[in-house]
């Protein structure tokens, strides 16, 4: 078993209106030259967790961070216009939150991020993961 120290938050950077399913999420990741789908988890607009990638196997979700992560991605993050914004479900939020409790269990002290708390020009997750998870 690899050792885990970092659980990174993804957003889709799909439109709040737009619906994007786990098939899209691996096709479009296939496209771009990964063998499946780069994160771990996949959290859908309904709060449903999707396991994408197993734990035991290195996500490709963060350049220099992908051996020692797990990588969850919640489906939206870009409002109805296209702009960057936390587009979070309540149901998401509730999976997303167990699943970290989850996860903190079997890899204790790790820290929880977004994409962007690690050097990336992005706003993904379009909110303060580790701000919000600070407590877990």
């Amino acid at each position: 078993m690899r050792k885990i120290d970092l659980i990174v938050l993804h957003c889709s950077a799909t439109r709040e209106t737009q619906e994007y399913t786990p098939e899209q999420l691996e096709r479009d990741h296939k496209a771009r030259g990964f063998v499946r789908a780069g994160y771990n988890y996949y959290i859908r607009r309904s709060g449903e967790i999707v396991p994408m990638r197993p734990i035991e196997q290195v996500p490709a979700h963060v350049r220099g961070h992908n051996r020692s992560s797990i990588g969850i991605c919640y489906e939206g993050g870009l409002d109805a216009a296209g702009g960057f914004r936390d587009t979070r479900t309540e149901g998401q939020k509730e999976s997303i939150l167990i699943l970290l409790k989850l996860l903190i269990i079997r890899f204790p002290g790790s820290r929880i991020c977004g994409h962007r708390d690690l050097g990336a020009r992005k706003a993904c997750p379009c909110f303060n993961a580790e701000e919000e998870y600070a407590g877990l």
